[in-house]
């Protein structure tokens, strides 16, 4: 599956971003699709994920304020941002995973995105 990431932007602290990512490709809807970030000098770690029937996960850091959906008919992928908070600050990736589990590491994913900046200013 290839992936192509939109979305990002520059907003104030309590503000609200929507990320989306587009996919090509056969098997996005067998696909575990999830949103990872990296912010400089740190690693790559999961904000959220969603399996093919819509099961969902969130990083603690996020719970409550992210929002991760899937449209599998039109092989899209959504992250919903609101109340973002500096530290959100990230560069964000969109990344799929064959198989039904979600998996928390970078290395589980197979397909990646290009990756989207969001910067959020205080």
């Amino acid at each position: 599956v290839q992936l192509q990431a939109s979305g990002g932007g520059l907003v104030q602290a309590g503000g609200s971003l929507r990320l989306s990512c587009q996919a090509s490709g056969r098997s996005f809807s067998n696909y575990v699709m999830a949103w990872f970030r990296q912010a400089p000098e740190k690693q790559r770690e999961l904000v959220a994920a969603v399996t093919s029937g819509g099961t969902t996960d969130y990083a603690d850091s996020v719970k409550g304020r992210f929002t991760i959906s899937r449209h599998n008919a039109k092989n899209t992928l959504t992250l919903q941002a609101d109340t973002l908070k500096p530290e959100d600050t990230a560069v964000y990736y969109c990344a799929g995973r064959s198989g039904s589990r979600i998996a928390y590491y970078p290395r589980s994913y197979d397909d990646w995105g290009q990756g989207t900046l969001v910067t959020v200013s205080s």
